[in-house]
């Protein structure tokens, strides 16, 4: 047959040459957009069709899409295959000879602990703010639904509650009392201090355990760490913003990272905006850590909204100044290139045991 699908048999079987060739998961993962993603000969293929009449390219189209099946079904089944043989081999390493133990082969000392990748990931971050010029500062991690909603621009009937899924401590009366889902409460004990001592102008971070009810996966926990940036300081502008965080992710990744800013919504900042950091995990080529996309988001950030400053008394005609926050839990696993989140929750020793 001739036409654009002319090789397509050879073009599958040179694909599934080159799937056979991969000996673990994270192998397979980083090369699937070249087997059946965007960037595979079946994709390319795909638009050459479109010169066809409707007929033919009907039943190309019907091939192709044979086709691409056959090559996804083959690379799920070589992933399950190397899933299990990855599994067993885990299995026979943990594997305990108790006529050993009984021997007394096995040593009994004990080896000293270290502070875990999440901590030490923490106390990096505050050295690079510190640099910058900011005060580290903390926060109670249950507080009361005014600071971590109303005061922030959400009253109960806003829709943009329906953003969190909380943990509520205590519906009772006098107030409703929720374990945190973000560390911007801080930021609103930091100005009504700040308005009560009159000392204007606030350069600070604040890092801290934040919960929210997510189903954990590759890039979230329901129990994590953020750190949030406030500064609150006459003059300030959305270029300012900019630039903390540029200089951010360049003192901290490298400066080989590439970062942007895209268009977002948050009810206390407005413009607000997320950052996102080229995937560390795949550089940018797109792989299931990034969802294929490239790009990893860090956080969000924004211009304080002038409601957050009235809220604790401060001027928003004197005052001006911006927000951000993002995930200690996402900046190792991007430092670290962690392909999955929940490795450091599960106290695995093997992969603690990297980070001493």
């Amino acid at each position: 047959m001739t036409g654009p699908l002319e090789n397509l048999d050879a073009v599958v079987e040179e694909l599934l040459d080159q799937l056979a060739a991969f000996t673990s998961v994270e192998e397979l993962d980083a090369h699937e957009p070249v087997l059946a993603g965007r960037r595979s000969p079946l994709a390319a293929l795909q638009k050459s069709l479109g010169g066809l009449d409707p007929e033919a390219r009907r039943d190309a189209g019907a091939r192709l899409q044979a086709a691409r099946t056959r090559v996804e079904a083959a690379v799920e089944g070589h992933r399950r295959r190397l899933a299990a043989a990855e599994r067993e081999r885990r299995l026979e390493a943990d594997r305990l000879d108790l006529g050993d133990v009984v021997a007394g082969a096995v040593p009994d000392t004990l080896r000293a602990g270290h502070p875990g990748l999440v901590a030490r990931t923490q106390a990096e971050l505050e050295d690079v703010f510190v640099a910058m010029g900011f005060r580290v500062a903390e926060g109670p991690e249950v507080e009361s639904d005014w600071y971590n909603f109303e005061a922030l621009n959400i009253p109960p009937a806003h829709p943009a509650r329906g953003m969190w899924d909380t943990f509520y401590v205590d519906l009772g009366e006098p107030e409703t009392v929720v374990l945190r889902t973000h560390t911007s409460p801080t930021q609103v004990h930091l100005m009504e201090a700040a308005v009560r001592d009159g000392s204007l102008p606030i350069h600070s971070v604040m890092p801290g355990r934040c919960y929210r009810r997510d189903t954990p996966d590759a890039r979230h926990l329901a129990a994590f760490h953020q750190v949030e940036g406030l500064v609150v300081d006459r003059g300030i502008t959305f270029a300012d913003l900019a630039g903390v965080i540029e200089t951010f992710t360049r003192a901290y990744f490298g400066t080989d990272v590439d970062t942007r800013l895209r268009p977002s919504y948050f009810p206390f900042t407005e413009p607000s905006a997320e950052f996102e950091i080229t995937c560390q995990i795949c550089r940018g080529a797109g792989c299931r850590t990034c969802s294929h996309t490239g790009w990893i988001e860090l956080g969000g950030c924004g211009m304080l909204d002038p409601a957050v400053l009235e809220a604790v008394g401060i001027d928003p005609d004197e005052w001006s100044g911006f927000a951000f926050g993002f995930g200690i839990d996402r900046c190792a696993q991007m430092r670290h290139e962690i392909a999955d989140m929940r490795a450091l929750t599960e106290n695995d020793a093997r992969f603690l045991e990297q980070f001493s």
